[in-house]
């Protein structure tokens, strides 16, 4: 195993601490592993707060701040935080206007935060809300879920949500947001090797240098299946084909498209996949409104790629354009 550490154990801890000397707009109370955007709570916003385990940088501490979230709760590397970590951030994010969970489908986050949300709601009578994100086209049930996995729907559900809470919609109207996008959205990923927990030392699963992964999660779960490595055009084609036979995204309005990098993908390849991507979607009579190309929901140092179509409206697109200004996404501000 070769990684920048120190010691397996503190990863976490330390990367947090790097965080906090990098951003002075963020505040991370380390106890807690939680990253604030330091003006929380903003009085009379809806709080965003999402989370999940480590290794998915920049998702989900690198979405915090204006525009985006109002906090993100780290679990260790691949593993939900616990309540009490969500607990402390909804209390810590109530400006008044009660507070949102963002949460993708994986078991364990969405036992967590339900059992938070319910404790936060007792102790201290805010209103909080939780919208499941279940995108990934791959398989219906997983290792890690009843249900579809959520992915990279969640990036674009939190910029957008975020711009809805900052124009000060109330909580239902911001949770409606949600839930609009995570409808409208679908994903497909795959992966050229696998990733290596700090704490295994050894890689996730076993990937022959000739052989590829369609169809996986972000924690290196197998997907739909494994295949020979191909040109990219048409590992393309086996992401693009399953979201559009999954939804029709045809019509004025356009899509946002995202292309992902899984953390190991120079851009130079992103962008060459998003091009074959672009292809497909123009033969397909799919209009791209907007673009996101980047390691914006990673899986470590896994080689790999995962597309995300989402179907917009006049307002999404507007949310979308809205400022934003994270450490891991920025502009207009």
């Amino acid at each position: 195993m070769k990684k920048l550490i120190n010691d397996p154990a503190d990863v976490v801890a330390e990367a947090l601490r790097g965080m906090d000397a990098a951003h002075p707009e963020l505040r991370v109370d380390h106890a807690n592993r939680i990253v604030y955007r330091a003006d929380a709570p903003v009085q009379g916003k809806v709080g965003l707060i999402s989370g999940g385990g480590s290794g998915h940088e920049p998702m989900h501490g690198g979405f915090v701040g204006p525009g985006m979230l109002d906090a993100a709760c780290a679990g260790e590397v691949f593993t939900s935080p616990v309540p009490d970590q969500m607990i402390e951030a909804t209390k810590n994010v109530d400006g008044g206007a009660g507070v949102l969970h963002i949460v993708k489908n994986y078991t364990g986050d969405v036992m967590n935060f339900e059992m938070a949300a319910e404790l936060a709601a007792a102790e201290t009578g805010v209103d909080v809300l939780s919208v499941v994100t279940d995108d990934d086209v791959a398989v219906q049930d997983s290792l890690y879920t009843a249900g579809r996995r959520g992915v990279g729907v969640t990036v674009l559900l939190e910029k957008i949500v975020g711009a809805a809470a900052d124009e000060g919609r109330d909580l239902a109207a911001v949770a409606a947001v949600a839930r609009k996008v995570n409808g409208q959205g679908r994903s497909m990923g795959m992966a050229l090797t696998s990733c290596t927990v700090p704490a295994a030392g050894q890689p996730t699963f076993d990937l022959p240098d000739d052989q590829m992964e369609i169809g996986i999660g972000i924690h290196g779960e197998p997907g739909r299946r494994r295949v020979p490595v191909a040109p990219a055009r048409e590992i393309a084609a086996m992401l693009v084909e399953p979201v559009l036979a999954d939804l029709d995204f045809t019509g004025p309005d356009g899509v946002i498209c995202f292309v992902n990098g899984m953390g190991g993908t120079p851009l130079l390849e992103l962008y060459l996949m998003y091009n074959e991507v672009a292809a497909l979607l123009d033969k397909a009579g799919v209009r791209i409104a907007r673009s996101l190309v980047g390691p914006y929901i990673t899986s470590l140092e896994m080689a790999g790629c995962s597309v995300t179509l989402l179907r917009c409206d006049d307002e999404l697109i507007r949310l979308w354009d809205a400022p934003v200004r994270t450490p891991g996404l920025r502009w207009g501000a």
